[in-house]
Formats: structure tokens, sequence, C-alpha cells
């Protein structure tokens, strides 16, 4: 299948990842962009699991403030500074501590979510779902938590600039194109307004 230039410009542009890696995606997909965005992204995220035990050594820090009123820093890690002093990396690590700044995560990560906190949200939704047929019951709790959590993970949170991705996924994207290991080390949001 001959894919035009514009296609594959197209999905570059939508992606941020190479022609060679756009171009495959598209004749997989049979020039259908949008199977060809999930095929990359799919991809992403099996390369990010490859790397996952990859050392970092080197990193950004990314900082925003809105209004001077409200602030945010993440440091966004990789393996090397020759990726970490690219500057869409330092423009990926800014994103992010716009994200924070926006949505105000407690956690990176669901592991990171405190006994406690499960403890007492598990409690007020099994009191919801008692009613429910018993086959039921868990799979409605699960989804009941997941919910409830999904906001307070920032890894699990929507990307505020494109909701059709999560913050998991934009860290297996950069992953891709930067050809290492990329992970969200720290973050921390100030706040005047109380």
């Amino acid at each position: 299948m001959d894919i035009s230039i514009d296609t594959v410009k197209e999905l570059r542009e939508k992606t941020g990842l190479s022609i060679m890696q756009c171009k495959k995606a598209l004749e997989e997909a049979g020039g259908d962009v949008e199977k060809a965005e999930v095929i990359l992204r799919k991809r992403s995220s099996e390369a990010a699991d490859k790397k996952s035990d990859r050392e970092i050594g080197a990193g950004a820090v990314g900082m925003y403030l809105h209004d001077k009123a409200i602030g945010a820093m993440v440091l966004l890690s990789s393996e090397t500074d020759f990726v970490s002093k690219n500057p869409d990396f330092e423009a990926l690590a800014r994103e992010l501590a716009m994200q924070v700044a926006a949505t105000n995560p407690q956690y990176l990560t669901s592991e990171e979510i405190a006994p406690e906190a499960r403890t007492a949200a598990e409690a007020v939704f099994k009191e919801e779902v008692k009613d429910k047929p018993v086959e039921m019951q868990e799979k409605i709790l699960a989804g009941k938590m997941e919910s409830y959590f999904r906001d307070s993970v920032l890894l699990n949170q929507s990307y505020i600039k494109d909701e059709s991705k999560t913050i998991k996924q934009l860290i297996d994207e950069a992953s891709q194109k930067f050809g290492e290991r990329v992970e969200i080390s720290q973050f921390a949001r100030f706040s005047a307004r109380g």
C-alpha cells in the first residue's frame, strides 16, 4: 500500500514519533490514521516495559506557575544527559508540571495510596453495592475504587491537553520517542489559595 507523505506527516504531528515509525504503523493499519495511533500507543507501552529495568541517571525539572498563586514542579528523569537536555524533553517536564498544578494529584502511582485511604473508601463503596447481585459486587466495587482514586493518581489521570491519553501513556510515548527510559521521579504542588 502506498501511504502519502501528508498522511505520514499528519500522524507524526499527532504523535511526535519518527517518520519511519509513523510510516510502518500506517502500513500496518492500511493507511488508517486512527488505527495507526492505536498501534503506536501499544508499541510505546511495550517499548517502555522493555526499558523499565534500565538505570535513571539524568533529568530535568519542569516548573509551572499559574497567576502567581499555584505552582508545581516535576522532576522528569531519563537515562542520559543527552535526552534530559533535549528541548522536547524539557517541554514535556513543563507540561507535566502544568498537569500537576491543574489537577493536584496526591500520588504518583496507585501503589502509593495509603492503606487507610483504601480501607475507608472500600467501606463506603461496600455499603453502596450491598444490594447488587452477589456475583457482581466485587466487580462493581473494583470499578468504584478505580474511579474514585483515578484523579488522585498522576499516572492514571487523563492528560489535560489530550483527554484520550493518560499521563502514563504520555510517559510511555516519551520513552519510545527518546529511545530510553523516561519516568516522573518526583512532583510537588504549591498553592497560596489554601
